[in-house]
């Protein structure tokens, strides 16, 4: 029997702080860096919802910025992801995480200042590309298929 198909919508947290990205790695897979951020929950707004994500998993509060990408992917457990990646303007917040209470800090193994230059793999690839050319923030919304 087929599995039904369904459609997840996450939000995703682009912080960046005198050039760096800040990039988290989770537990059940600590081969790569993803953008802080989770799933939407019913009734809630994007922003709401990465506002609630971020004080979770990294304990200070987003100033959330304009969106900047927008990222669909399948997996195999028939689930197709639509991502919203939004600017967060207050970095400087993130730099000492270790010492914020987070309820949610079981959620994250290991959270990241990435450099440009360092040769660390991030997701989407899409957006790891720009960040490395220095194109991560832009004034158009760059919609990605990773």
């Amino acid at each position: 029997m087929k599995k039904d198909k369904k459609i997840v919508i996450k939000v995703r947290a682009i912080i960046l702080h005198e050039g760096k990205l800040l990039g988290v790695r989770h537990p059940h897979d600590t081969s790569f860096v993803a953008l802080p951020g989770g799933h939407l929950e019913w009734g809630e707004d994007l922003k709401e919802c990465l506002s609630r994500e971020i004080i979770e998993e990294l304990g200070a509060k987003p100033d959330i910025g304009k969106l900047l990408y927008v990222n669909t992917f399948t997996q195999i457990d028939n689930k197709q992801y639509v991502e919203f990646f939004f600017e967060i303007k207050n970095g400087e917040d993130y730099l000492n995480t270790e010492k914020i209470i987070r309820s949610h800090a079981h959620e994250i193994a290991d959270i990241v200042w990435v450099n440009p230059t360092d040769n660390i793999r991030i997701l989407p690839k899409s957006l790891a590309e720009d960040f490395k050319a220095g194109k991560t923030v832009s004034d158009e919304v760059k919609y990605i298929k990773d």
